[in-house]
């Protein structure tokens, strides 16, 4: 039951995708580049005027690192707390009561107070001695080292700051080498393994492997000193916790006196309570929320940045801390992963680039942040300039970070305002082309535009994977005409292009070819395809560049020869010569190239294509259509080839018809007078035609009114009366239906520019014809209908193709004299 199911909704999407290109062919006449009718430039409004006048509230963008720079923020606060509380506690100490009671104080107050501060001092040390090892052994693995953390300063008062070179260093010892000993080491082991193969010198040190001393040294290893002073820092929390107690508890000061010794060595305990507990109190918030609840976790994956995004996570986090202890605790809340990763792009440190570029990365390609990321970086110039410079760098280690750039740049195009402002940077079609590795060869010499493979380190990577993110680049860019000038500018870059078309027989042929050398092939094909579409003198000058190029058309004949089983590549072909074939020099080149006019034929007339694929034989009608226009030398070739019966035949065709007919009239019209004889046979579409002009309309009805108007005139008086009795109707309806057309269509259509030209086309014939066609047209009002059109004509009925508005290969006969034509006709009435 599954099984049926699902093949009865399989062949209903395909009798839908049908049902809907047979619509758009009855609409348009093609599947392809439309360029026989003229596109006009409209802006698209999916809004009404009402919606459009009331605000839309932006939704809330998702951001994760937001419970990260709030973390930042409480850890911040216990820092600052602290830090005051023991600066306050040290001056006490040692202005009050060693300077002021020194003299008087009890035996056991004075070395209570002398074991706190020595205590303190310690801590001082390890935090010189743990953090300078733990920031070397963490810049091996990710460059982090917390340098900002280790820069750290508070804004406070003058004593304050002249302290804090004492006395902060207490409480930062413990907490920073702590943190970074944790986070750190948490990936050691899997990040060495990826960072430390790539750039790890040879010839030096590894930081966290100094012996500081030339004995024990497992003992005296830097990485293992950062250990026993992390674990010295507690117990010197723990100790000040317990001096303190033992002394507020027993309160045994000895003998009091009236110089309030009491009350200053009770502050002063408390102060190093206070403190000591505020740090085992943040130790505890730290564990809590990083090791029990998983906090970095947490917001790696829902920042999806995979197993390596940890030490882009711990270095955000870092930053953020750093930015609330240095200045007001909520300059951490200002910070987001996107701008974080966007100034990483701007370090000389190739691994914080590399950070940089993996957040960026993942969070422009991420349906969840694109939005957001992408228009952070698209209003920001000097990221954009930055992610284009990259896309230079050959260096082998720096392979993820152009690549990263180079997919951030693909994402960007997609947007119109994006890719002028990619395209405006000085260098950036060059750099695209950097992106672009071609090899290969002909005949065993490799000519000028080949270029030796980059092989890369890391297995993940290769040259395809550049290649196919430059074309995909090219492409998005390449929808704007004003850049295609430039992408065909750019030195050496359309080759390269055009050789990213080439494919052997085997390639296409053989079912278990690569996807990778068919996307290749796909994406060479759009972007080309799109550039001879181009409009203006700039497309008029790319097509030419394109067709002198010598492999273009032969390596789209092989796609059309062999590539049966890739019909897509084969539609993108045909699109290519169609756009190439408005040049009267590319179209001579093309039919020169031997097999093409078959190619073309075998695919139009190809009846075992599948329905899903019938577009494919529209396209090659199209395209064949194109070749015969204002082309006599190709007209005769295509006689030679024998095929006028066919399309005769295929003007009974729903889906070849239209095609049909534009090269049937072509042929008419611009063989020669020495080609009577071949032209002759095609009367015998006489009926077919007939019957279409009185059943169908729009585009269907111009292009049978069209091709009536040339076919006819190889008929004789006789052979036209006997084809309107075989049509089983009499002329006069066909007069009847051609004025019903003008009235119709009194102004020019977009959709059907010519179909006043060629009614008055079949007029004129048929009144020259038969003279009893005069009276009948002059009965039905011709007359005014000429004179309307006089008064209406305009440049859109002069020209047979369009290349977006602009006209191309102008009628040989303006309307206005055909129409002065057709009323001298029937003034002889």
């Amino acid at each position: 039951m599954d099984t049926g199911a699902s093949n009865m909704e399989s062949e209903g999407n395909v009798h839908l995708q049908i049902s809907e290109l047979n619509a758009r062919l009855s609409e348009a006449g093609s599947v392809g580049p439309i360029i026989f009718e003229p596109q006009t430039c409209s802006v698209e409004t999916n809004n009404s005027s009402t919606e459009n006048s009331v605000p839309q509230t932006r939704p809330a963008i998702r951001a994760p690192e937001k419970k990260l720079t709030l973390f930042a923020l409480r850890l911040a606060v216990l820092e600052k707390a602290a830090s005051g509380i023991g600066t306050l506690g040290f001056i006490w100490a040692t202005v009050v009561l060693l300077g002021g009671f020194a003299i008087i104080l009890d035996k056991t107050d004075f070395w209570f107070i002398t074991v706190i501060l020595l205590i303190e001092g310690t801590r001082i040390f390890s935090r010189s001695v743990e953090l300078e090892s733990q920031h070397q052994a963490t810049r091996s693995i990710t460059d982090v080292g917390i340098n900002s953390f280790l820069a750290t300063k508070s804004r406070s008062s003058l004593i304050f700051r002249t302290m804090k070179k004492v006395f902060r260093p207490i409480f930062h010892s413990r907490k920073a080498s702590q943190r970074s000993r944790e986070i750190s080491g948490m990936t050691r082991q899997a990040s060495r393994r990826i960072w430390d193969q790539k750039k790890m010198p040879t010839r030096r040190w590894i930081s966290s492997e100094v012996p500081l001393l030339p004995y024990a040294k497992w003992v005296f290893i830097s990485r293992n000193v950062s250990k026993v002073s992390y674990w010295l820092q507690l117990a010197s929390a723990t100790s000040c916790v317990v001096l303190s107690m033992i002394k507020l508890i027993l309160q045994n000061y000895g003998e009091m006196d009236k110089n309030n010794r009491k009350s200053a060595l009770i502050i002063f305990y408390s102060l190093a309570l206070a403190e000591a507990l505020l740090f085992l109190l943040e130790k505890a918030y730290w564990k809590w929320k990083v090791s029990v609840q998983g906090l970095l976790d947490e917001v790696n994956k829902e920042c999806d940045l995979g197993q390596s995004g940890m030490i882009s996570i711990k270095r955000f986090f870092y930053d953020a801390y750093s930015k609330c202890l240095n200045g007001s605790i909520f300059d951490g809340l200002k910070m987001d992963m996107v701008t974080f990763s966007m100034e990483l792009l701007d370090s000389n440190s190739q691994d914080e680039q590399l950070i940089g570029a993996r957040i960026l990365r993942k969070f422009a390609t991420s349906k969840v942040f694109s939005d957001d990321t992408l228009q952070k970086i698209g209003i920001n110039l000097s990221v954009m300039e930055r992610l284009v410079e990259m896309l230079n760098w050959k260096d082998p280690h720096e392979e993820e970070i152009r690549y990263s750039a180079a997919e951030i740049l693909s994402k960007l195009a997609e947007k119109k305002h994006n890719s002028i402002r990619i395209a405006g940077i000085s260098g950036a079609m060059e750099s695209i082309s950097c992106l672009l590795h071609v090899s290969r060869s002909h005949g065993g010499a490799t000519d000028e535009i080949s270029e030796k493979r980059i092989i890369f380190d890391n297995e993940n990577y290769g040259s395809w994977a550049f290649n196919h993110l430059g074309l995909l680049i090219l492409k998005k860019l390449a929808r704007d005409h004003s850049i295609c000038g430039k992408i065909g500018d750019t030195r050496g870059l359309l080759p390269k292009i055009i050789d990213f078309m080439h494919a052997e027989e085997r390639v296409l042929t053989d079912s278990t070819a690569a996807p990778s050398q068919i996307l290749t092939i796909k994406r060479s094909l759009q972007v080309l395809k799109m550039l001879a579409g181009t409009a203006g003198a700039a497309g008029k000058q790319l097509r030419k560049e394109i067709s002198e190029i010598v492999f273009t058309i032969s390596y789209i004949r092989d796609i059309l020869r062999y590539g049966k089983k890739h019909p897509e590549l084969q539609m993108l072909a045909i699109e290519v010569l169609t756009s190439l074939a408005i040049e009267e020099d590319a179209t001579e080149r093309i039919a020169s190239t031997g097999g093409i006019l078959k190619e073309l034929l075998d695919i139009f007339f190809n009846e075992e294509m599948h329905e899903i694929w019938s577009h494919v034989r529209v396209g090659a009608g199209e395209a064949f259509s194109m070749l015969v226009l204002e082309s006599k030398i190709d007209c005769q070739r295509i006689l030679k080839l024998r095929v006028n019966q066919k399309l005769v035949k295929a003007l009974e065709s729903p889906l070849l018809r239209i095609n049909a007919a534009r090269i049937l009239r072509n042929l008419c019209t611009y063989s020669g007078k020495d080609c009577f004889e071949e032209l002759k046979g095609l009367s015998d579409a006489g009926p077919a035609v007939l019957e279409a002009i009185m059943n169908e309309e729009n585009k269907l009805l111009e292009v049978m009114v069209g091709v009536a108007a040339c076919i006819f005139k190889f008929m004789s008086s006789q052979e036209a009366s006997n084809m309107f009795k075989r049509a089983q109707f009499p002329e006069s309806d066909l007069a009847y239906k051609l004025v019903q057309i003008l009235k119709n269509y009194q102004y020019p259509s977009i959709k059907v520019s010519n179909i006043r030209r060629y009614a008055v086309e079949l007029a004129i014939w048929m009144m020259k014809n038969n003279k009893a066609n005069i009276p009948t047209f002059a009965r039905l009002g011709m007359d005014r209908m000429l004179e309307s059109i006089l008064d209406t004509t305009s440049e859109l009925e002069s020209f047979i193709i369009f290349c977006g508005t602009i006209g191309l290969c102008r009628h040989s006969i303006t309307i206005q004299t055909l129409v002065e034509t057709a009323m001298k006709l029937l003034a002889e009435k």
